[in-house]
This record gives C-alpha cells, structure tokens and sequence, in this order.
C-alpha cells in the first residue's frame, strides 16, 4: 500500500473524528444544558470537555500534519488557492476552538457547583453559553466549506 493511501485514510478518519466528534458533542451540549438541570448538564459538561480533549486535540494537530503531507506527496502547490483556502478556515475553525474548551471547561464548573448545591444553572452558564454558540457556528461554517475544497478543489 502507498503512502499516499496510508495518510489518506488517516486524513480522512480523523476528519471524520474531528467532525464527529464537534457535531456530537455540540448536540449533546447544547441539549443538556437546554434541560436547565444542573445535574445533567454537570455530567453532559465533564463528558464534552474529556472527548474534546481525547478525540478533537488529537485530530487537530494530525489533519493539518496529514493534509499538508498530501499535498507534498500529491506535488500539489501549497499556493494553491483551494489550499490556501483550506488551511486559513481551519485556522478560524481552530481559532474558534481553543476558546469553546475554555468556555466548555468553565460551564463545567458552573454546572458542578450548582448541582451540589441543588440550584439552578447560575446567570454567568447562560452568558457562556451564549458565547459557546457564537463561536461554534463559524466554526462548523468553517469546517463545511473546507470539505467542500477538499472534495471539489474547484479554485
């Protein structure tokens, strides 16, 4: 098998990862914290936070490593418009990124407290989660059109 194939396959699984895993985690983020339970939005929080330090750090740092080993082994110029594209929207997408775990990490927290106390999702979860959104929708905009560019290639 050639190693063109071999990181191929690594480049595509762990954009599916990456992908998966956002989308997943996203959905149930977002749905638990729209149940205002305390509890479950502690336990929804922690899981988010432990699978985007497991599933997306990893596979943020192998896609752009694979992608740009393709390139180099495809002789495809790193110039190239759709490449240049590409990698400035992960870039937004990443930039986007580091910031939700941070946002992720503090909801946790949030949530945890309050649900040893018994109470409801404080004033500042809300104001978090607010920004969490804000930042995940150009990420997942982001993210769409560089599968576009990877697929099409069309500029």
């Amino acid at each position: 098998m050639s190693d063109y194939i071999i990181v191929k396959w690594l480049h595509i699984l762990s954009s599916t990862l990456l992908f998966g895993t956002g989308i997943g985690t996203a959905f149930y983020m977002f749905s638990a914290s729209l149940t205002r339970d305390s509890a479950i939005a502690a336990a929804v929080t922690r899981n988010v936070v432990t699978a985007d330090w497991i599933f997306t750090a990893t596979t943020i740092v192998i896609q752009p490593l694979t992608g740009f080993y393709l390139v180099y082994l495809a002789e495809i110029p790193v110039t190239s418009r759709w490449v240049m594209w590409s990698t400035v929207l992960y870039l937004i997408a990443g930039a986007c990124w580091l910031p939700v775990v941070w946002l992720q990490i503090r909801m946790h927290r949030l949530a945890a407290d309050a649900n040893n106390r018994k109470d409801e999702l404080p004033l500042l979860y809300w104001q978090y989660f607010r920004f969490w959104i804000g930042l995940g929708i150009p990420a997942f905009v982001a993210l769409i059109v560089v599968f576009y560019l990877m697929v099409a290639k069309p500029i």
